[in-house]
């Protein structure tokens, strides 16, 4: 072996990125000192963004069964479950956060683009995307410009490659001012044959670079996710991935085209480290080596050197393993897309991954040492410390704020009260977010965004996809593993309001430095709630993306593992939303234990929380969502919601909002002047369950529960009789008015136009 490149140093590669000890512990691997663009190889391939070094050991242990199951935790580009004889759902979520800090338009385009490959490299055509954001105080002028730009660089891109979005969420806390989080997900379609896959295999098949040209844009990209972000990130703007929509819509459309056409052995996009990445992945996990020969990639700058044409990330580019006979037919098939088509290396029987650039070898490493297996990247388990936890307050729990209002209605109180809470950033309306995305496009949609999940049709079947992304990050900073369970549980909640039955899940667990004790304590305790709350839901986890370092110098983001969630439902007609119709009349359902203490209710009013979740019980959740999906599903219930953010209160307003916008229609955040559904609680069926579960009325109406949805319907003789059945308690809170514009408390009343209005432009003044 004649290796043309110089040899690297423990200096260099601590400051590429390696920790302490691992130059040492390569050296020991190969038998040798790594040269510099070997050294440049394992900075991004053992990088924290790649390897997973300090979470795969805990991640192993997610719990991922079904007899759906297509593709193996981490073995595909994205996690695939069998919805039919003749289709595949095929979905992942993936952060960029780094990345939409410093430059938030390109960041969270750039995040929308690497999901979308990953979904059709498996064969899967884009159904759907959807989004989970976190930033500041929007009051702030930084925090709103990266909010305003993430939302136009998501919606950009994602309605360039005419992709639907179908909801999502955003929240605002100042400990992500400077730490923004970006999570994109996508949902595809595939047919049962037609799944790709990334396993490279067969000796001298060839090695085909595909799509866009290579320049030295997302350099050191991974290693850069890979580290806290400080005040000397925003020079590392070379590090963020520059994209190009319309480039990638016709990758996805050639991509897709070859694989229907039987002409691919194995495939993987470029994302994070580029082209090393794809190539030692692949080799790896088919058990055969690849030699590259760089002066072929194509390239849009010159006299790049071999670390920079691999770890590269300039965007819309593919690595494809093809037989010799089928080059001249995808050849064909890439031309006529006009994309660059380029045959740059071979498979051979070595096990390694080698380099050569002008025929002079530069690398020459086991492609096993480079990627996440048991011979590879270090595996790490961090020490733990459970941080010290804030005393309870009772006093949260008995605010009476709320009721002094209901007493006193003439001081105006009551309306100011509701007001603030429908207008934080946190509850107000998301339109002027998902107005700038795509919703419709292709007319597979039948229900979202601004629902629970969104519903959309599997093209030539009357099967709909149910889909959420959910997060609960107050949760889990106050107890990661019951906080974990409650966002799995949220998620299955708004998939069953839907109609549909839950399937699987994507995550993206967004946590800070792993090397802190505390941090790490918050991620272990968080993925083995998660696991467990999957396994007692019988969810599978089928894979998803660990984002550390998500920190600034103002310290560490709330710890935030965000769920993606897909859903079935065989009859998309069988199906409903969150929209209201006069006299139906509104079930409290379920096992409503609510808790005011830690709600975003008493937060916003004091600025505290107390330290408890609210009661959770997994099997009461599952029992609770399947006699709703029956009811749904028999057409007995109508509208449906969960019970999460804001309690009873804010899921009622988001029905009647949601109903005004659905029948009348406004010019722009509901200042077209026309009458809106009303509400009539009944009083004395409130004040009953009030007293029999002993809570305080601020805490019925405010207090954030599990297990508990309301469900409108106007056959309540049914419905009451299906929820006996199954032994579901049941509380009708009130009946649906036309046209009165009046949420009537008995005896207070409130205009609900205006809270109509408040609730439009809550977060519509920071756009």
């Amino acid at each position: 072996m004649n290796l043309a490149d110089r040899s690297g140093t423990a200096a260099e590669a601590l400051k590429s990125g390696l920790k302490e000890g691992e130059f040492e512990l390569i050296v020991q691997k190969i038998g040798r000192n790594p040269t510099f663009t070997e050294l440049a190889m394992f900075s991004g391939m053992w990088s924290e963004h790649c390897s997973y070094k300090n979470s795969i050991l805990l991640l192993k242990n997610l719990y991922c069964e079904s007899d759906r199951l297509l593709a193996q935790r981490g073995e595909e580009n994205a996690g695939a479950l069998r919805i039919s004889d003749k289709h595949a759902v095929v979905f992942k979520i993936e952060s960029h956060n780094h990345p939409s800090a410093i430059e938030p338009y390109q960041g969270a385009a750039t995040g929308v683009g690497g999901i979308m490959r990953d979904v059709f490299t498996m064969g899967a055509r884009p159904l759907v995307s959807l989004n989970s954001l976190r930033f500041g105080m929007p009051d702030q002028p930084a925090n709103r410009h990266l909010m305003r730009e993430a939302v136009r660089g998501i919606g950009n891109y994602g309605n360039s490659l005419g992709i639907p979005c179908a909801g999502g969420e955003i929240y605002f806390h100042n400990s992500y001012a400077k730490n923004p989080l970006v999570n994109a997900m996508t949902v595809g379609i595939a047919d049962m044959g037609g799944l790709a896959s990334a396993r490279a295999s067969g000796i001298g098949n060839l090695v085909l670079y595909v799509g866009a040209k290579t320049g030295r844009d997302g350099i050191h990209g991974a290693s850069f996710a890979s580290k806290n972000l400080s005040s000397q990130s925003v020079e590392e703007r070379s590090a963020v991935q520059v994209g190009d929509p319309f480039m990638e819509k016709l990758l996805m459309e050639a991509t897709l085209e070859c694989i229907k056409s039987g002409l691919v052995v194995a495939i993987q996009d470029m994302g994070a480290a580029g082209l090393l990445s794809s190539s030692s992945e692949m080799s790896a996990s088919g058990g055969v080596g690849m030699d590259l020969h760089l002066e072929k990639v194509p390239a849009r700058e010159e006299a790049m050197e071999p670390f920079e044409y691999l770890l590269s990330e300039s965007q819309e580019r593919m690595l494809l393993i093809v037989e010799p006979s089928s080059l001249e037919k995808i050849t064909a098939i890439f031309t006529k897309w006009e994309l660059d088509c380029a045959q740059i290396g071979i498979i051979t029987d070595t096990k390694h991954l080698r380099v050569y650039h002008h025929e002079k070898l530069f690398a020459d490493l086991p492609s096993r040492l480079l990627t996440v297996n048991s011979d590879g990247a270090p595996r790490y388990k961090r020490e733990t410390k459970k941080p010290a936890v804030g005393q309870m307050r009772p006093e949260l729990e008995n605010l009476e704020t709320f009721h002094n209002a209901l007493r006193n209605p003439k001081n105006g109180k009551l309306e100011n009260l509701i007001s603030d809470m429908v207008s934080h950033p946190n509850f107000a309306s998301r339109l002027p977010v998902y107005e700038q995305y795509d919703t419709d496009i292709g007319g597979m949609r039948i229900i979202g965004p601004g629902h629970n999940g969104g519903l959309y049709k599997v093209p030539g079947t009357k099967q709909g996809i149910a889909v959420t992304s959910d997060g609960n990050s107050f949760y889990v900073a106050i107890d990661p593993y019951k906080g974990a369970q409650h966002t799995v549980a949220e998620s299955y909640r708004n998939i069953i309001a839907t109609g549909a039955d839950p399937l699987g899940i994507s995550n993206c667990l967004n946590f800070a430095n792993p090397y802190i004790p505390e941090n790490y304590y918050f991620f272990e305790q968080a993925v083995t709630g998660m696991s467990d709350a999957a396994q007692a839901l019988k969810i599978p986890v089928t894979g998803g993306n660990v984002s550390f370092y998500n920190e600034s110098d103002d310290g560490p983001v709330l710890p935030t593992p965000t769920i993606g969630m897909v859903g079935l439902i065989d009859d998309v007609d069988k199906s409903c939303g969150i929209n209201l119709e006069p006299e139906m009349e509104i079930y409290l359902t379920g096992f409503f234990k609510p808790t005011v203490g830690c709600s975003q209710y008493v937060f916003n009013n004091t600025g505290k929380f107390n330290p408890v979740l609210p009661e959770l019980n997994l099997q009461d959740e599952m029992n609770v969502g399947r006699a709703v999906r029956e009811a749904i599903q028999s057409a007995i219930v109508s509208a449906a919601i969960d019970l999460s953010l804001g309690g009873l209160m804010m899921a009622l307003l988001r029905m009647i909002f949601a109903s005004f916008r659905n029948k009348y229609g406004e010019n722009k955040y509901g200042k077209k002047d026309s009458a809106c559904p009303g509400f009539v609680f009944d009083r004395d069926a409130i004040e009953t369950a009030v007293k029999k579960l002993n809570l305080s009325v601020d805490n019925f109406f405010w207090g954030e529960s599990a297990h508990s949805y309301l469900l409108a319907t106007k056959d309540s003789r049914n419905f009451e009789t299906l929820m006996s059945k199954r032994q579901i308690p049941f509380l009708k809170t009130g009946i649906v008015k036309e046209n009165n514009s009046l949420l009537d408390l008995c005896p207070t009343t409130v205009n609900l136009q205006k809270l109509y209005s408040d609730y439009n432009n809550g977060l519509a003044k920071f756009f």
